[in-house]
């Protein structure tokens, strides 16, 4: 399984950016995906998962609950994080991941792509 994420920048407080996560090596019917973002001199956190097929479960952090989305498209192999409302504690460098959804651990890891919010 491989993970390529896109789509960070720097952009102005109050603004927006869609992340990309491309996703191939596998079929991801039984996976669960979801996007970290490791802050400088802090851990690396989780802020939204979905389930790749069927109900898709969508969970958010509270941190970012009501401005960031998750999504994906199947067809594509594709998931999504769009980022609204965007804050300068957004700032980051945000990963995307894979895990079975039978395993609790997240095995795949894309690169990190740097998020930059300017106040």
């Amino acid at each position: 399984v491989q993970l390529q994420a896109s789509g960070g920048g720097l952009v102005q407080a109050r603004g927006s950016l869609r992340l990309s996560c491309a996703a191939s090596g596998g079929t991801f019917s039984n996976y669960r995906m979801g996007w970290f973002r490791q802050a400088p001199g802090k851990e690396r956190d989780i802020i939204a998962s979905i389930n790749w097929n069927g109900n898709s479960n969508a969970f958010y952090v509270e941190s970012v609950k009501g401005r960031f989305t998750i999504s994906k498209v199947n067809a594509n192999n594709t998931m999504y994080l769009q980022m609204d409302t965007l804050k300068p504690e957004d700032t980051a460098l945000y990963y995307c991941a894979a895990r079975l959804i039978t395993i609790g651990s997240w095995n795949y890891w894309g690169q990190g792509t740097q998020v930059t919010v300017s106040s």
